[in-house]
């Protein structure tokens, strides 16, 4: 699979809606997370990243323009020891609480299904990280049709330093809007994260994005460093 530009690759899509990257920095020092939401509707861009003792959640911008929370709100970003878990819904909770009893990401994701918001019926995309060893998943319709669930795992062990792999919710904009297809894509990541952040901001469509989150974690420390861009400040 070609290595292709993180940026290139948003900049060409005008809505991949809510999308996880996970990888190593360039220098092979760092795991790298980012993850960012976008928007059509004033109900999904009325809202904002806010950091969660070690995770994130999202909040809404102006609460009183809030119609329905159910599919919005919720934690992106939760840490369980070593390990953390980054999703673009409230499977966040279940596989924290999986990992928690000792069972596994994939056992988590099992029991959870797409979203239910037809006709798009949005795939949840989620990531898990320890080290620098992270797997990815996507659960989504089959081809649209809400009667049967696919249900997608890859795993990546040992990852090249300055490559991570990026999966997102939909393939471009539409009516209903096309899934995500495939294989995460193989993307090239930098080792400088306030660089970095800037640029994948600068490369999301400026009607669509919402927030960006990007954690840099020293796997030798266990230190992070976290950025959060919100459209509204």
């Amino acid at each position: 699979m070609k290595c292709e530009s993180f940026y290139e690759l948003l900049r060409g899509n005008d809505y991949p809606g809510r999308g996880i990257m996970i990888g190593r920095s360039k220098d092979g020092e760092k795991a790298v997370i980012a993850y960012f939401i976008m928007g059509r509707s004033e109900n999904s861009r009325n809202r904002v990243f806010v950091e969660d003792g070690g995770g994130l959640r999202t909040q809404a911008h102006d609460p009183q323009k809030m119609v329905d929370p159910s599919l919005v709100i919720y934690s992106p970003v939760r840490v369980l020891g070593e390990t953390t878990i980054v999703t673009n819904g409230d499977q966040t909770d279940t596989v924290y609480e999986f990992l928690k009893n000792g069972r596994t990401f994939e056992e988590a994701l099992r029991t959870r299904t797409f979203e239910p918001d037809g006709p798009n019926f949005t795939p949840r995309i989620s990531g898990v990280l320890r080290g620098f060893d992270y797997k990815l998943s996507i659960l989504k319709s089959a081809e649209g049709d809400e009667r049967a669930a696919r249900r997608y795992f890859y795993e990546y062990q040992d990852p090249i330093p300055g490559q991570g792999h990026f999966i997102h919710t939909y393939r471009c904009d539409g009516n209903p809007i096309p899934s995500f297809e495939g294989e995460p894509e193989l993307v090239a990541i930098e080792d400088d994260i306030d660089g970095f952040t800037e640029r994948v901001w600068e490369s999301l469509n400026e009607q669509n994005k919402v927030s960006l989150f990007v954690r840099f974690i020293d796997v030798r420390t266990g230190q992070t460093d976290n950025q959060i861009v919100n459209k509204h400040q």
